[in-house]
Formats: C-alpha cells, structure tokens, sequence
C-alpha cells in the first residue's frame, strides 16, 4: 500500500490536531518497510490480505471497542461470535459444537490440548515431524509428554511408526494436520480413525491453514479426509489465512459441547449481567477483541461457508494456481513436488544437494529483486523423491503460497519461474 493510499484514508477525516496528522504521517512512511503482501507478485508466507468488508467491519467495531470476554463487555460482537462459530461447525460437519474465537491457531491449539489434558490426564501429544512447531512447544507449557511420528516421502504422517508409538503410551492425542504450513500436505486422517478401531486415543485436528478446503474442489483422495473431519474431537481453523480476515482471528471447535465444564470458573465481578452463556466461561483467553467477531461474520455474510458458492471459488482458484505453476516448473525443467493444496514447492535440477541449495538461494535473491517475492523451505532426505547426492543434511528448496486468486494466471506462473 503507497503512503498516497495510507494518507488518502477516511479515517485521517477524524477530528485529529497537528500532532496526530504529523503522526500519522511518519507512521504512512513508516509502513512502507514491508513486503507488498496483497499484490499478486507476493507468494513467499501464509499472508492474504483482509477484504476489505472485513477491513471496514472491524474499523467500525473499534468505536465501540467491545470486549467478548463478558455480556457486559461485548453484548452484539459476543451473539455475532456464536453466529460464527454454529456456521464454521456446520461446515466442518459437526451437528452441535461448542467453539469460539482466539488470538490465532497457537492458542488455539493450546486450548485444544488442554482439553485433552482435562479428558485425558496422562494423555501423551503425537504429531507428525512436519506440523507446526506449536504443538510440541504447548505440550511443554502444558506439562504433557510429547512424541514426534514420522512422515512417509510425501511428508504426510506415517501410519506405521503412529501405530507404533500408540502402542506404547497409556493414552494419546494423535495431532492430525491438514496442510502442514511445509509442504501443504494433508495427515491421512481415514487411516488414523480406522487406528482407532484398535486403540483409544483422542484426535486433534490442526486445520488452522487447511480447514476452509472443506468446501474446495481437492483432489479424491485428499477429500477423503477433508470429508472426516467431524470424526475429531476438535479442531481449529485460522480465519486471518484463507478466511479473509485481519491478524489476530483464530478459532476452536470442540465436538462434545460437554466438555465446555472444563472451563469453569468463579469471577466475582464480570457473569452478573446475564444467565445466558458469556465467551469468557468456555475460554482461557479474557479479554478478546469483538471487532474480530464483527469483521468474520460480515465477511460470512458476503461469502457463506458453502460448497460451490463464491468463497469455495475463490479457494479453488488457489488450487488452480499451484497445479498450474507445478506443471509449469516440470515444463520449464524444474523438478517440482505435486501440491495437494495451493503451496507449491520447485527446485533447480542439479547432482548434489549442496549446489542445488546455492542454485535455489541464488534464485530466490533474483526473484526479489524483480519484485516477485517467494520463500525457501529445507526439506530431508526422507521428504525428497529426487535423485541427487547429499553433501549436506537438508536441500534448500523454493516454496510458494499461492492463496490469492490472482495467482491463477498462466503469464504469472511464466513470469516467476524464468
């Protein structure tokens, strides 16, 4: 966004002195340090840009600066959240759910470990090697034992060596990402539930980038799973990724509504208004910014969570994109892993795994300075079907995050791969 843009808002309309106007300006200037994150040429991090519905939503929300922790805090945002949350459990195929908002899938899945924790009090976290971080670090704030399973070659996670590890433990909660923010991959979730036939364990899906594909054109057998997930106990969703919203909006649900008891606590100056539920009795956050359940739900209001309606297009753009840059790369003698969602991961050819990581660095410094800003992941030996020698540990490959739908263009896909 140019500082022109940033000087020309309405909001610069409000009633503000010299000092604020100076301010503001510095700040316009300011802002100018950062990657041009809503233009097509950005396809490095897991960043979309809001709509600006939601933009606009959350601004006006702000003048009222509610609070959905307490009714007495956040009356309207606190009913709007509910909304919110019935519509994203229906998507995800739940008939009843107990669910709210949160700063982002960290705490989100903390929330959801912690559940877990409650059910299970010896419970022990099993996640791939290639989810988020955020479950190992959680299960450490929690004081739960943590194991990491292995991922087969397509960095999905190994049934197997799961198996394995359940059969070991008193009791499990089995993390089962769907899109893992590496490769975009999703865990077989059908086989997991079908591991579950042998040995009780609770499941935990971490949806956070992946869940709104549940209404997307995916592949046969990656919908498989996607048509499973209200098997799990819980699961999050980010909506400040593919739901179009700004920083911070993320969300759990849980399927047992039963366990909202959990929660439970005593405040002696903030439930006295109300008998119906307030947000903060089914929460470990408090204070929470109602302008975030404001700007989601209008947002649903424009674009409902429903197969084949606008929202569920503009995802399948996104899948559109990275089938079409990942046959792009082959065509232009890139080697190219074949993306299950809309992340797109390409390398330079080459004998060694050293020299094939300067190849991708140089590459990528290259790109930027064109103006098309992309990002690097290292990936294993374990993780890579490409016949090459490993000098080193890791090969440092490109990936790119196609989430808008303007990355969906052929002459965008010709533009960055030469």
């Amino acid at each position: 966004m140019s500082w022109q843009h940033l000087k020309s808002l309405k909001f610069l309309d409000l009633p503000l002195d010299e000092v604020d106007r100076k301010v503001l300006d510095e700040l316009a200037e300011r802002l100018q340090d950062n990657y041009p994150y809503n233009q097509q040429n950005y396809a490095g991090q897991m960043i979309k840009p809001p709509h600006t519905l939601a933009q606009a939503a959350y601004w006006m929300s702000t003048f009222v600066n509610p609070n959905n922790h307490a009714l007495d805090g956040g009356r309207a945002t606190s009913a709007l959240e509910l909304e919110i949350m019935a519509s994203l459990g229906k998507m995800i195929g739940y008939k009843q759910s107990l669910g709210h908002l949160t700063s982002g899938g960290t705490m989100a899945n903390l929330e959801a470990l912690w559940v877990a924790r409650q059910c299970q009090s010896k419970a022990t976290v099993l996640a791939s090697s290639a989810s988020h971080y955020t479950h190992s670090r959680m299960s450490e704030v929690l004081g739960m034992p943590f194991k990491s399973i292995a991922t087969l070659a397509n960095g999905a996670m190994d049934i197997e060596d799961l198996e394995r590890v359940i059969s070991k433990v008193e009791s499990a909660v089995v993390v089962v990402t769907m899109g893992t923010t590496g490769l975009g991959k999703v865990d077989p979730l059908a086989e997991i539930l079908e591991l579950q036939k042998s040995y009780k364990f609770r499941i935990h899906i971490d949806a956070a980038y992946g869940g709104y594909f549940k209404i997307a054109n995916l592949e046969l057998d990656t919908n498989r799973h996607f048509d499973l997930m209200h098997k799990a106990d819980s699961v999050v969703i980010d909506p400040h990724k593919h739901g179009l919203q700004p920083y911070g909006c993320g969300a759990i649900l849980l399927k047992n509504p039963e366990e909202g008891r959990f929660y439970k606590h005593d405040s002696p100056y903030t439930y006295f208004t109300s008998g119906d539920l307030h947000l903060g009795e089914i929460t470990l956050e408090c204070s929470r910014p109602g302008a975030a359940s404001a700007a989601l739900w209008a947002t649903m209001q424009k674009f409902p969570l429903e197969q084949g309606g606008t929202f569920s297009q503009r995802l399948n753009e996104s899948l559109l994109a990275a089938r079409g840059l990942h046959m792009c790369a082959e065509s232009k003698g890139y080697w190219s892993l074949e993306p299950e969602l809309d992340i797109c991961i390409f390398s330079n050819k080459g004998k060694r795994a050293g020299e094939i990581s300067q190849k991708n660095r140089a590459f990528f410094e290259r790109k930027a300075k064109e103006g098309i800003h992309l990002a690097l992941l290292k990936i294993k030996k374990e993780n890579c079907p490409w016949p090459l020698e490993w000098d080193t540990e890791e090969l440092v490959v490109v990936r790119s995050v196609l989430m808008k739908p303007e990355h969906n263009d052929a002459e965008f896909w010709d533009r960055l791969l030469n």
